[in-house]
C-alpha cells in the first residue's frame, strides 16, 4: 500500500450543466445544479485513496455547513484528517462550474484555503517522512508550497508539485520539486515562457523532472533517465464532464510513482481516461480494479 501526503485546497463544486457557456452578459438556462466534494487536494487526496493508497491530508475548512460535508466525505474515503485544521473564523472553499459540451469554466473562492500554513506542514512532519509521495497545488498559500517543497527535500521524499492554477515560480522551487505536472499553458507561465513555445521544449527548458497533461492524447514526461520528451499515448472514452481529470492524473502518478515514471504515467492516463466518464470531480474517480481493467485490455 502506497502511503501519500496531499497538502492543498478542499473545496465545495457547485456545478450547473448548460448546452453551451454563456456570453458576457448573457444570461442562459441550465439542465441541471448539484453540489460536490472537489478542490485540488482534496481530488487528489481521494483519487490515491480510490486506489488503495492511504493517504494523509493536510488543509483546512470552516466550521460551516459545507466543512461539516466536506470533512465527512473524506473520512468516509479512508482519509486521515488529523493535520485539517477547522477555522471558526473562514468559510470553507467553494468553486462555482459550468459543463457544458464535455469541458468545463471554472471560479475558485479559496477562504479556508487560503489559511493553510507552514506551521500546520511542519506539525505533519513525521507522516511526510513516512509518505512513499507527496502531492502539493497551487490553490493554498504559496510559503506553505515553498515549505511543502523544503521538507520533502530534506525528508528525501519526492514531492510532485502540479503548479494549478498557472502561476510562474521561483526557479529555486521548481529545483526543488521531484516532478512538476502540468499542462502546456501551466509549464509556460510557471517558467515565465511564451505560451505558443512548443511543448516539448518548454519540457526541456525545465529545470526538474516534467509530466506533462496533453487531455485525450495522454501525456509527455522526461527525466534523467529520458532527457528527450516521451509521449503516453491517452486511452479512448466518450467524456461527459473533465472536471478532476487532471486531480485524477496526479492522485495516481503518486500511488504509482514506485513503480518507475514510465508505469506511473501509463497507469495514470488510464486513471484519468475512466474520471471523465462520470458527472463531478471526484464522481468519477476509478478504483484499482477499474484501472487494471483498462490496461489488460
Amino acid at each position: 500500500m502506497s502511503r501519500i501526503v496531499v497538502v492543498g485546497s478542499i473545496n465545495m463544486d457547485l456545478v450547473t450543466l448548460a448546452p453551451r457557456f454563456p456570453g458576457p452578459g448573457e444570461t442562459l438556462l441550465g439542465s441541471r445544479f448539484f453540489t460536490t466534494p472537489g478542490g485540488k487536494g482534496a481530488n487528489q487526496a481521494v483519487a490515491a485513496a480510490r486506489l488503495s493508497a492511504a493517504v494523509t491530508m493536510i488543509g483546512a475548512l470552516g466550521r460551516d455547513a459545507f466543512g461539516d460535508q466536506l470533512h465527512a466525505g473524506l473520512a468516509k474515503e479512508g482519509i486521515a484528517l488529523d493535520h485539517v485544521a477547522r477555522l471558526d473564523d473562514v468559510g470553507s472553499g467553494s468553486a462555482s462550474i459550468t459543463v457544458a459540451e464535455g469541458e468545463n469554466q471554472i471560479i475558485v473562492v479559496p477562504a479556508a484555503n487560503a489559511r493553510v500554513t507552514p506551521a500546520q506542514v511542519e506539525a505533519a512532519r513525521a507522516a511526510i517522512a513516512r509518505a512513499d509521495a507527496v502531492l502539493v497545488q497551487l490553490e493554498i498559500p504559496l510559503d506553505t508550497v515553498e515549505a511543502t517543497l523544503r521538507l520533502g527535500r530534506r525528508e528525501n521524499v519526492p514531492v510532485i508539485l502540479n503548479p494549478a492554477p498557472a502561476e510562474k515560480l521561483p526557479t529555486e522551487w521548481l529545483r526543488l520539486a521531484s516532478y512538476l505536472t502540468p499542462n502546456q499553458h501551466e509549464l509556460a507561465t510557471a517558467l515565465g515562457a511564451e505560451a505558443q513555445t512548443d511543448f516539448r521544449e518548454l519540457m526541456r527548458r525545465a529545470p526538474c523532472p516534467v509530466v506533462l497533461t496533453r487531455g485525450g492524447e495522454g501525456a509527455w514526461y522526461r527525466d534523467d533517465a529520458h532527457p528527450e520528451p516521451v509521449q503516453q499515448a491517452g486511452f479512448k472514452v466518450d467524456a461527459i464532464d473533465t472536471t478532476g481529470a487532471g486531480d485524477t492524473f496526479n492522485g495516481a502518478l503518486a500511488v504509482f510513482l514506485h513503480e518507475g515514471l514510465p508505469a506511473a504515467v501509463r497507469k495514470a492516463c488510464a486513471a484519468a481516461a475512466l474520471s471523465v466518464t462520470k458527472l463531478g470531480a471526484q464522481g468519477g474517480m476509478p478504483s484499482m480494479h477499474a484501472v487494471e481493467a483498462v490496461l489488460a485490455r
